[in-house]
Order: structure tokens, then sequence, then C-alpha cells
């Protein structure tokens, strides 16, 4: 009686191990999909920063000469500044 005992025991065990097993299978494809989401909004959003660090680099090309980097006289100097020692 305890051999049928334990082998009842064993198979309870092994069917919720299938279960946890199922589970985690479910869990990591969601958790693949989200990494595959979250990826490409990155991808995206770097692309978008660079496009907008290559307006920026225009925007300070058009700039004056004499027009000092570390001492913007206008706001949109300081802008400008400000993105490009964030972009270092």
């Amino acid at each position: 009686m305890a051999y049928q005992t334990q082998i009842h025991h064993i198979s309870e065990r092994v069917e919720r191990l299938l279960l946890r097993y199922e589970e985690l299978q479910r869990t990591n494809a969601l958790l693949s999909q989200q990494v595959e989401v979250l990826t490409h909004e990155r991808d995206s959003l770097k692309s978008r920063l660079s496009a907008a660090r290559s307006r920026v680099d225009a925007l300070l090309e058009r700039l004056p000469e004499n027009a000092h980097p570390h001492q913007p006289s206008t706001a949109a100097g300081a802008a400008a500044a400000a993105v490009s020692a964030r972009a270092q």
C-alpha cells in the first residue's frame, strides 16, 4: 500500500511540475514579446535622437563665428549648448 501512495504522490508532483512548466513557457513567451517591442522602441528612440542631434549640429554650424559655445548669448544658444553638453 505504501508503494501505491508513493507512486500517487510522485504522479501528483509530476503533474504540478508540468503545469508549472507550461506556465513558465507562457510567461517566457510574453516576456520575449515585451523584449521585442521594447527593443524596437529603443531603436526608434535612438534613431530620433540621432536625427535631433544632427539638426542641432546643423543649427550650431549656422551660428556666427563670434558666438562662444560656453557662453551663449541667446536662449537658442543656451539650449544648443545644453544639448551639446548632454551628448558628450
